[in-house]
C-alpha cells in the first residue's frame, strides 16, 4: 500500500530557501522556456506585435552569440539564490590539480545524471568556489543549440555562462587568444540520461570522440571530472533497452535531439513522490590534465588514442576517489 509522508511542520527557514531555489530551478529547466515562448505568442495576440516584433529583430541580430562566447552576467552568477540551491543537496567542487591560466582546458563532465545539476551548480554559479580553486580560468557550460531557441530564455541562459554545444561554439571557446577558458561538456549527453538512477554506473562514452577531436585542433588539454552523486538525485521509471517506453524515448532522441526521462523524486510538502530532487550530497572532482598537444588535422587513429588516454585516465579518476563517497570496492565504470 502506498503511504505519503509528510513534511514536518516546523522547518528551519533556510530549509524552505533551499527547496525554493531548487524547486525554481527545477520549474525553469523543464518549464521556462515553454513560458516564453507563449508569453511572446500571448504579445502578438493580444496586440502588442510591435514589442514582439522588435525582440524578433534583436534575436536576428543576436542569433549567433551562444555559438561565440555568450553573454554571461556576473550579478546573476552571484545571486544569493544560487547559494540556497548549493546548500540543498549540498554541491562540492573538488580540486586535485592546478590549472594553468595561459591555458585553455575541456572538461569532459561525467555522468549527466537527469538535470546535470554538479555542472550547473559548480560551473554556472560563483557558490561552489571555481574562481577561487582555479584562478584566471573563465568557465562554459555547453548545452544543446536546442534551447537557445526559446525567446528570453536563451538570455537567462546565456548571462549564467551557458553557451552552445555546437562544434563552432566550443572552438571559438577553446580558440581564443591568452588562454584561460574552460569548456564543460557533458559527454554522456540525452543517451546517458536513459541511464540516469541511483546506483548507476553506466557511462555512454565509448563512441564519443567529438570532444576529442576538438580538443586536438585547439591544442586544449583535456580534463576528467566526475560527479559523484549526480546518479542518486532522482528515482527514474524502469526502462530496459529492448521495452516500449525505451523505444519511444530512443526515438524522442533521434528526432529531437534529446529525451526527457520519465523520473521522479519527491514533492514540496511530502517526500514521497514529485520532481524536486532528493537532498543527496554532489562531489564534482576535477582530475589531472591530459596533456594534448595541438594538430588541426588530427587522424583518426590519433583521435581514437587520446580517446583511450581519456577513459583511461577517468577510469582512475573514479578508482581513486569512489571509497571517499560511498562506492562500494567491486563497483566500476561502465563504458558503453
Amino acid at each position: 500500500m502506498f503511504k505519503i509522508e509528510f513534511a514536518p511542520l516546523k522547518i528551519p527557514v533556510s530549509r524552505r530557501l533551499q527547496t525554493t531555489a531548487v524547486l525554481q530551478w527545477v520549474f525553469s529547466f523543464l518549464f521556462l522556456g515553454q513560458c516564453c515562448m507563449g508569453l511572446c505568442i500571448l504579445s502578438v495576440v493580444k496586440g502588442y506585435w510591435h514589442v514582439a516584433g522588435l525582440y524578433a529583430l534583436w534575436l536576428y541580430l543576436d542569433w549567433g552569440t551562444p555559438q561565440t562566447g555568450g553573454r554571461r552576467l556576473a550579478w546573476v552568477r552571484r545571486w544569493t539564490i544560487w547559494k540556497h540551491f548549493r546548500d540543498y543537496f549540498p554541491i562540492h567542487l573538488i580540486k586535485t590539480w592546478d590549472l594553468d591560466p595561459e591555458r585553455h582546458y575541456l572538461f569532459g563532465f561525467h555522468p549527466h545524471g537527469i538535470l546535470v545539476a554538479g555542472a550547473f551548480g559548480n560551473f554556472c554559479t560563483e557558490y561552489t568556489g571555481f574562481s577561487e580553486l582555479f584562478p584566471g580560468m573563465t568557465p562554459y557550460l555547453h548545452v544543446l543549440p536546442f534551447w537557445f531557441r526559446f525567446p528570453f530564455f536563451r538570455e537567462y541562459l546565456m548571462s549564467t555562462g551557458v553557451v552552445s554545444c555546437s562544434k563552432r561554439s566550443v572552438t571559438h571557446v577553446l580558440s581564443q587568444e591568452g588562454g584561460g577558458n574552460v569548456s564543460i561538456i557533458v559527454i554522456g549527453g540525452a543517451a546517458e540520461s536513459l541511464e540516469a538512477r541511483p546506483g548507476s554506473l553506466i557511462l555512454d562514452a565509448l563512441n564519443k570522440k567529438g570532444f576529442v577531436k576538438i580538443a586536438l585542433k585547439c591544442g586544449a588539454h583535456l580534463v576528467p571530472v566526475f560527479s559523484f552523486g549526480e546518479n542518486e538525485l532522482f528515482n527514474q521509471l524502469r526502462n530496459p533497452k529492448g521495452s516500449l517506453v525505451r523505444a519511444v524515448q530512443e526515438k524522442m532522441r533521434k528526432v529531437l535531439g534529446f529525451s526527457l526521462p520519465l523520473f521522479h523524486a519527491r514533492g514540496v510538502f511530502q517526500y514521497s513522490f514529485g520532481l524536486v530532487p532528493y537532498r543527496k550530497p554532489i562531489y564534482t572532482v576535477v582530475g589531472q590534465p591530459i596533456v594534448v598537444g595541438r594538430n588541426v588535422n588530427p587522424s583518426p587513429e590519433e583521435v581514437d588514442r587520446m580517446h583511450a588516454r581519456y577513459l583511461e585516465a577517468l577510469s582512475q579518476l573514479f578508482e581513486q576517489h569512489k571509497a571517499n563517497y560511498g562506492i562500494a570496492e567491486h563497483h566500476h565504470l561502465i563504458f558503453t
